[in-house]
């Protein structure tokens, strides 16, 4: 088998399985506090990675580093992962994964805003306009099945994840840190889970260990090995040894596994309201990143002739 081969293999792992993550998520949070599961789920894993490297001789962050690590703990795995992992107790697993996919027009917006640097072409325009059409469209038809008495809640919670997220990646993108990105996830992860235990014990909202029912750490346990550590590693894979248009891709699949799988599993309507509104939304997140991709070539071309 080819490199290219296992790489195409890695991205379908990673398309699928973090589809199928807002499903195991579901049913997580149907008898459990969601950021209790966010918290065991992020130990777990932050354990394992943080141990795995500090045997392979990686050292302990310094404060700089933790300083940074902690902000971004807060933004991608507390505010982000958490507060998505809260909002599935009221939206289905599909509407969830769909809000979380329109980062990419987030960031486009607070880069214009606040950094001038991204301009809004009419590709752009036009993805943005698909976009935030497409999610009405869903949230439109999905209020009419009414779901669960707070999907209006669950609905401004996902977008506060999706907006946390946005805010974390841009972020990360514009801070220099020399460390093993892997082990930087690690640490991010137990530090959001130490975080997050003190939330909990502050707010009282949670339950014993011993009452944690059985699915529940089965979805945790799927989380934790199958998202968290061997999808995560597929990811990279794939972005290492495949075009970044194709390794992509998983963004605008994930959303559909979702919905699909959560019909299945999670006996969650599907519409062709639905439907359509949701390939309407993937169009304009991928026309957004199209345009951004774009953009990126030029200002590297200009970059390269200037240097000439």
């Amino acid at each position: 088998m080819t490199t290219k081969q296992k790489a195409y293999i890695a991205l379908t792992l990673t398309s699928i399985i973090w589809g199928t993550s807002w499903i195991a998520s579901k049913i997580g949070v149907q008898k459990v506090p969601g950021l209790e599961v966010a918290a065991i789920r992020q130990l777990i894993a932050g354990v394992v990675l943080v141990v795995f490297f500090l045997i392979r001789g990686e050292k302990i962050p310094s404060w700089k580093e933790l300083r940074w690590l902690t902000l971004m703990a807060v933004l991608l795995f507390i505010s982000a992962n958490g507060i998505a992992t809260v909002a599935l107790k009221y939206v289905p697993s599909g509407m969830g994964a769909l809000i979380s996919a329109l980062y990419p027009l987030c960031v486009v917006i607070i880069e214009r805003i606040f950094y001038k640097n991204t301009k809004i072409t009419l590709g752009t325009f036009a993805g943005l306009f698909l976009g935030i059409g497409g999610i009405a469209i869903v949230f439109y038809d999905n209020a009419f099945h009414n779901y669960t008495e707070g999907y209006a809640w669950g609905i401004i919670l996902s977008v506060l994840a999706m907006l946390s997220w946005s805010v974390g990646t841009i972020v990360l993108s514009r801070t220099k840190i020399k460390m093993n990105a892997y082990n930087a996830t690690g640490w991010q992860m137990l530090i959001s889970a130490v975080i997050l235990f003190i939330m909990l014990l502050v707010s009282g909202d949670h339950i014993p260990l011993s009452q944690i029912p059985h699915e529940t750490w089965g979805a945790i346990a799927y989380l934790v090995v199958a998202s968290n550590l061997i999808t995560f590693a597929a990811f990279i894979y794939s972005m290492k040894h495949l075009q970044p248009a194709v390794a992509s891709l998983y963004a605008y699949i994930n959303p559909i596994v979702a919905i699909y799988v959560g019909s299945l599993v999670m006996n969650e309507k599907i519409t062709l309201s639905i439907i359509i509104g949701s390939l309407i939304t993937l169009v304009g997140v991928y026309l957004v990143n199209q345009s951004l991709r774009k953009q990126k070539e030029i200002l590297t071309q200009t970059t390269d002739a200037d240097a000439m």
